[in-house]
Formats: structure tokens, sequence, C-alpha cells
């Protein structure tokens, strides 16, 4: 079979570009604008960008958008250097910004207005989307695109030299104003805005435009396949013009693909700014978010991303995806590699009533019973245990193999227990579960006289240790819809609970960001931000059932 037919519609036309001496190298980029932090979608981009350059013996330039100084802060900057290299998308040395291209930006504009294809606009804003014109009815010419060359020339050192306020000049491309595209209608290409900018400073008082700057980053960096989101298919022709009227000897080619949709999460910025500023969510990295730090925070991994982004594929078409297929992807990632631990997260006392009274003993206990490599550890066993509320009831319905009254049941890496009695508060609740245990039924024994149908797990409550435990939902009520019809966002009220719980010993010296699998819990990850040393907090990654399946393949 052809290796061909497994390729994506971007590396076709790479091979063919490559065949037909178009290129003789691959050179893509990342260029994110620094106005924000990466989410998800961001992080099919950069692994898209990233691999391609891999996959061919090509290289792949970080290099920072920030043409507008208005949103942008270094706080994003910083951030989005962290994604991009814990994603594994390695820029090495190769790491630029759009503004150390200013000077040339300038040029380039100077080169069209001798051209005599920029002009300077005294329109404002509104006046220019007047003069364009709609879909069914082309644009009008502005008046001053008569204006001669020397005038242009004066008119435009004069914006750059703070001559004029904002919005009163611009500069644009002289193109076609009767275009059936509409951004081929004398694109406005610099404004004036006096601004101080993160990394110039305030030697410019006009920036370029996103659709005038981003061809010519492309082609000053030796950039051969700009790959981008669909919604830039209308800015192509734009894309060449400028690359071509400017004279580039080798202009890069710009291939658009579909953005990846998750199903019921936020990904606008102006929303989660909103999150953020409102103290609804704890930061950019809240756990509850999918920015590409929330992620990481929560405890998803870059082989987990890797995995959906390639589950996922590359495509022509917009499509959604469910969020359950990223849960399935870190649940493959994690299941052989991280220890099986025990917690109880919702803890009622069980007492072992014929166990010796301050006796603790060691039990061995396997990290992970589909992967011996990972070894196995003691775990301490006493009189008094915890174990979770529901794994006792008083009045069992049918099929419940659990502690009852009568019943016996195993208890995880440990011994074979038969509930006696219980005793209750007040109000009901259950508050001590009583049992005996038989010490012929140790765990790796070989003990096989009698079965049990149920096993447990529990905690030594002489030894565990009490810890903050974040369990997530999604911030999105989903049954809901994402927004109110007033915009707001439908938050869901137990997006996040908090419990105070249970957890064996070997957890206290967890480190930010070491993962686990707690039995029956899900996975669990140690928050960076709000740990202390023998002090930890976990955040729960995900749960470990999901009604996702895999699509079956061929």
């Amino acid at each position: 079979m052809s290796s061909e037919i497994s390729k994506n519609f971007i590396e076709q036309m790479i091979d063919k570009d490559l065949a037909e001496g178009v290129y003789d190298t691959v050179h893509t980029r990342f260029p994110p604008e620094p106005n924000g932090y990466l989410h998800i979608g961001h992080a099919k981009s950069i692994l898209l960008n990233s691999g391609l350059a891999k996959e061919y013996g090509g290289k792949f330039n970080l290099r920072f958008d920030d043409t507008n100084p208005t949103k942008e802060k270094q706080e994003f900057v910083e951030s989005i250097k962290e994604d991009v290299k814990w994603l594994g998308a390695d820029w090495e040395d190769r790491l630029f910004f759009a503004s150390n291209y200013f000077d040339q930006m300038y040029e380039a504009a100077v080169k069209l207005i001798k051209k005599g294809k920029a002009y300077v606009s005294d329109l404002s804003a509104e006046q220019i989307r007047e003069y364009r014109g709609t879909l069914t009815e082309p644009g009008k010419e502005d008046p001053a695109s008569a204006r001669s060359v020397e005038e242009n020339l004066t008119l435009f050192e004069d914006m750059k030299n703070g001559r004029y306020a904002d919005g009163e000049k611009v500069l644009r491309a002289r193109i076609d104003m009767t275009s059936p595209n509409m951004n081929m209608r004398d694109p406005v290409i610099y404004r004036v805005a006096h601004m101080s900018h993160h990394n110039t400073g305030d030697k410019w008082c006009i920036y370029p435009m996103y659709d005038f700057a981003h061809p010519i980053e492309d082609a000053i960096e030796g950039i051969t396949h700009s790959i981008c989101t669909l919604e830039f298919e209308d800015h192509r022709p734009l894309y060449d013009w400028v690359v071509r009227e400017l004279e580039y000897p080798q202009p890069p080619r710009q291939i658009e693909f579909a953005k990846m949709y998750l199903t019921n999460v936020v990904t606008g910025k102006r929303y989660i700014k909103r999150l953020v500023e409102e103290g609804i969510v704890d930061g950019w990295d809240d756990p509850r978010l999918v920015s590409v730090a929330a992620l990481r925070r929560r405890g998803f991994t870059p082989e987990s991303i890797q995995m959906f982004v390639d589950l996922c594929g590359v495509s022509k078409s917009n499509s959604s995806v469910d969020y359950a297929m990223l849960e399935y992807c870190i649940r493959e990632d994690l299941k052989l590699k991280k220890p099986r631990v025990m917690a109880v997260l919702d803890p009622v006392k069980l007492v072992i009533d014929n166990y010796p009274e301050g006796q603790i003993e060691m039990l061995e206990a396997p990290n992970n019973l589909e992967n011996e490599e990972l070894g196995s550890r003691e775990i301490p066993f006493g009189r008094e245990l915890y174990i979770e509320r529901d794994d006792f009831m008083e009045e069992p319905p049918k099929k419940y193999f659990r502690l009852f009254p009568g019943n016996e049941v195993r208890l995880m890496n440990a011994y074979f227990v038969t509930c006696t009695g219980f005793e209750k508060d007040e109000d009901g609740n259950v508050t001590v579960v009583h049992c005996t245990y038989d010490p012929e039924t140790k765990s790796g024994s070989g003990f096989n006289a009698r079965k049990v149908k149920g096993t447990i797990h529990w905690v030594c409550a002489d030894k565990a240790f009490k810890a903050e435990v974040r369990l997530y939902e999604n911030i999105i009520d989903e049954e809901k819809g994402v927004y109110n019809e007033d915009g707001s966002l439908n938050l869901n009220p137990n997006s996040l609970i908090v419990k105070e719980c249970y957890l064996e010993p070997s957890l206290k010296e967890a480190a930010p960001y070491e993962s686990f699998q707690f039995v029956r819990q899900g996975f669990f990850c140690a928050d960076y931000k709000d740990s202390k040393p023998g002090a930890p907090v976990f955040n729960r990654i995900v749960s470990l059932k999901s009604s996702f399946k895999l699509p079956k393949q061929g």
C-alpha cells in the first residue's frame, strides 16, 4: 500500500512543491499574537507546524506577531514560550518577533508607495467602511487615491514622525475597489497608534496591520509553507499580492486547514479574560479552562495532546470534537505510566474489632498491575481504617457486593473482612462501620478457600494524611448551552468541588505536576500553584470511565 494514502492534504501539497522544485526545503512557523494564553486549538497548530518541519527535516520558527501594542503583554510572551516548549515543539534558537522587522516593514510600505501601489488616506474608519461597498455592490475610490507618489511619501513620513493623531491618517494598499473579495478593496496596511510597545518601546507611533505584516514576516524568515486556519482563506489573495508586489525571490505559500472546535468549552480570549478578571477562575491556568497552561496544571501530558491532535486529523472542513476524546487520550497515556494508589474522598471509619489494638503492619502493594516495571510499595495497615462512604450500605440493593451487615469483602492488598455492625449519629448518618477480619486471607498468601465478589480500597486511619482534593466538571452548564441570551456564560455551579480527603502516606511528598491513579476515583495531579512541601493539593485530571469510544479504523 502506498504511503501517500495516509498523508493529509498539506503533506501532499508539500510533496508536490518539493517534487516540482518550488522549494528545496520545508520551513514552518507558529506565529501567535501575545494577547492572551494559548488554548487547545493553538496546540493543534503548534504540533502541526513543528511536526511538518521535523517530518521533512526542515526548520520551525516560533514568532510573535506583536504588531498590535494595545493588547500585548510580556506575561503572554513568556507563557506562550513555556507552552510551546512544553508541547515539545523545539524552536532551538529560532525565536523571532514581528516587531524586530518594523524597519523593514516601513521600507516595504515606502516601496509600495514608490510603485504607486499604496497611498495615504484621510478617511476615518467609518468612512473607509462606507467606501468599501458591500458583497453585492463595488466600493468607491478613496478621494486620496489620486495623490502623487511624492505627496504620499511625505505624508507617510509625517505619520511616522508623529504629526498626526490616532485615526487621522492611514496608509492603504492600492489594489481594486471593485474586487469581489472585500479584503482586496484597498485594505489599510498602516495606522497611527501613539502607544508604547512591549518590545520597541516608544520608537514607533505607526504600526502595520496584520494582513500586511504577516506575509512580510514569513518572507523575511524564509518560510516556505505558511500554514493557517480557514478564516484566512479569503485573505490569501492579499497575502500573495503583498509578497508579489514586494518582489521577494522565493515567496512563501499559504495553506489553510480547519480549526479544532471542542464542544462546550470556552476558548475565546475575551470570555476567559472576563472569567479571570471577575475572579470566577483563579487565572488563565485554572484547571477548568482548556488553555495549554490550564491543561498542564490539571495534569494533562504533551503526549496526550499529541494523541488528541493525531486523532482529530487535518482537514479542510470545520467540525466539532467531543471533549470526551481529549479525556480518552489522557487516560490512554497515563494508565500504564502511573502508580495506582489509595485515597478515600468521602471517608467513613471502618473498625476491625478483632485486629490487635495499636498494631501497624506493612503490606506490599503493586504500583500498577498492568505494568510490573513500576514495582511495588509498602502501605500501613491497622485496626482502624477509612473507607469510602458509598462502600457501605445498611440496606443494599441487589447486586451490591460491597460492605453491608453480614457480607464479606476483600480489603485491597490486605485481608477479607466481614461486616458485623455500624454506628450512627443523631441525624441518622453512619459514622463507624464494624467488622472482623480473617488473618488467613492476607493478600499474596495464596488463600483460595473461598471467594468474595467485592473488593474495596482503604487507608490506615493512623498513618493516612489529610489533603485537599479538587474535583472538576465543565465550567459551562452543557445542558443550557455555552451562552445566555444576553451573551453571559452559563456557568456550572459544580465546576469545582473541593474535598478534604485521606490519602495513603506515599502521596505526602508528591512533587508539583506529579500524577497518580487514585483507585476507582480517577487520575490526579499535584497542583503546582497551591501544593506545599509535605502538603500537596491534588487536581483530578479525569475520571476512570467514559462513554467515548474510539472510532473503528478502515
